[in-house]
């Protein structure tokens, strides 16, 4: 078990997600960076897909039972009883120690995993808390000091054996930079099903802009700021119907100033989708922080960049 001393800003537990209940308006959520997730689990022998707590801010549990853990994600400070140690890789932690895990850049996410997972009821199938809904996860809420965690039984005889088992840098390709500066993150995007709702002019800007992460970036969205508005066209000065939307999606309102929908995104939307984020991207798109710079670069399904004049 562990138990809470500091849980930071939404501290929550995630899974891999709540697959197949989007038709009746369930999110599927789950962890914003799913590689991440699966690494530190993988590292301390779990499923893939197991639930872990996901960290956005600095946060310190103390163990009360020998643990066999795993740090992955956005790039931070690791601490077992003042003891600095990497992240990518297996560590043991004995009963009574106290970890402390704090990001180098304000936001980001990070995946503390542990083996056996953790023990909460799942919720149409996932461990995922789903902030907006009040359900999975801990009673459907965010972390609080106080709040004790409890961790599947481990299938690993000597945990202490099992640790120090690690993962090369592409692994941990996700990490965030360090410095002042903010990084230009280049991003795979194809053109969505509306994009013919918006004009060349719009189009281009998509690809040869640089936007910013919006200080309200969350779970559910994150808005970006433009140069300029992306403009619709003829075609789009008509309402859309709503549809159904992906992780990843790039819906754009009125205002011409483009949103990224993320793990809590809902399920349907009216906004139309100028393009979507290839899966492999939207890692990247989750690990940047308010105040980044994102550029968008459009493929073909192939992966084949589109040249546009």
């Amino acid at each position: 078990m562990l138990r809470i001393l500091d849980s930071g800003l939404f501290t929550t537990i995630q899974d891999a997600g709540r697959w197949g209940y989007q038709a009746y308006g369930v999110p599927v959520s789950g962890a914003m960076d799913l590689p991440a997730l699966s690494v530190a689990n993988q590292l301390v022998r779990n499923s893939r897909d197991e639930a872990a707590l996901e960290i956005h801010s600095p946060v310190a549990l103390r163990t009360n039972a020998p643990h066999l853990i795993a740090l992955t994600g956005a790039d931070a400070r690791f601490e077992i009883n003042g003891r600095a140690l990497p992240m990518g890789m297996s560590v043991f932690a004995r009963a009574g120690a106290t970890i402390e895990i704090a990001p180098k850049r304000a936001g980001g996410w990070i995946y503390l995993a542990i083996h056996g997972g953790i023990d909460v009821p799942r919720v149409l199938g996932s461990k995922s808390t789903f902030l907006r809904g009040k359900f999975g996860g801990l009673e459907g809420r965010a972390l609080a000091a106080g709040d004790h965690i409890h961790i599947g039984a481990p299938t690993l005889d000597d945990l202490v054996a099992a640790a120090g088992r690690s993962v090369g840098v592409s692994s941990m390709r996700f990490s965030a930079t360090d410095g002042d500066e903010s990084p230009t993150t280049n991003i795979r995007v194809i053109l969505g099903p509306h994009a013919d709702w918006f004009t060349p002019e719009a189009i281009a800007a998509l690809t040869r802009a640089e936007f910013i992460v919006a200080e309200t970036a969350d779970r559910m969205g994150y808005r970006l700021i433009a140069p300029s508005p992306l403009r619709r066209g003829v075609r789009g000065e008509v309402e859309l119907i709503s549809c159904g939307v992906p992780f990843g999606a790039i819906q754009v309102p009125p205002d011409g100033q483009p949103i990224v929908l993320m793990a809590d995104h809902q399920t349907t939307g009216g906004y139309p989708i100028i393009a979507m984020v290839v899966s492999e991207d939207i890692a990247r798109v989750a690990q940047s922080v308010p105040g980044d710079r994102l550029m968008f670069r459009a493929v073909t399904l192939e992966g084949k960049t589109i040249i546009r004049e």
